[in-house]
């Protein structure tokens, strides 16, 4: 069954200090895209979250950064779902991974939440992990005692270049994912140029 996505969450930390760092690629994916279609994302306190309604390739479609911090980002994504009655599996979650080198972006449904306090939280409210994520690769800082400090710093000129180059390709895989032909967006995705 093709379910076709209706809400476009991209995880982030509120707050200046945090808007260039990689743990923020989420939002960058979601901003970006805004920017691209010419959507406004405003304040929506009901959400906890910036909040636009985008028409995205003749479809409506909901877009959604929580303002609540990362770890405490369910919040925003449950009260975004009830209010507009929409499943989770018509949901893409985008946010940043560190299994992924940067410059490399991934398409999946369902599993874990790889460590990543983000999901884990959305998986925690919504009880169940029955979503789609947009993986954006950030790179991995090598050993997992620096996971925390690197996420939260800001990545180099040239891996942030990567990084939006992959936000690119993802935002060109958009129709297809939108109208739930995952398959076909995967095999666009994962298939290395």
């Amino acid at each position: 069954m093709l379910h076709p996505i209706r809400l476009i969450v991209g995880l982030a930390n509120p707050g200046k200090e945090y808007a260039e760092t990689r743990h923020n690629a989420g939002a960058w994916f979601v901003e970006q895209l805004a920017e691209d279609i010419h959507a406004t994302l405003r304040h929506e306190s009901k959400h906890h979250a910036l909040h636009a309604l985008a028409h995205i390739h003749h479809q409506a479609c909901q877009l959604l950064i929580p303002l609540t911090f990362m770890n405490l980002s369910g919040q925003a994504v449950r009260a975004c779902l009830n209010y507009h009655k929409i499943a989770p599996n018509e949901m893409l979650v985008a946010h940043d991974d560190i299994d992924l080198p940067a410059g490399t972006i991934r398409l999946k449904f369902d599993g874990g939440d790889g460590g990543h306090n983000g999901l884990k939280d959305i998986i925690s409210h919504l009880n169940t992990k029955q979503f789609y994520r947009l993986r954006i690769g950030v790179g991995h800082p090598g050993q997992s005692k620096d996971v925390a400090d690197y996420v939260l710093d800001k990545p180099s000129k040239a891996d942030k270049k990567k990084i939006d180059l992959a936000i690119q390709r993802g935002l060109e895989t958009l129709p297809l994912i939108l109208s739930g032909e995952m398959q076909k967006a995967m095999h666009a995705l994962h298939t290395e140029d």
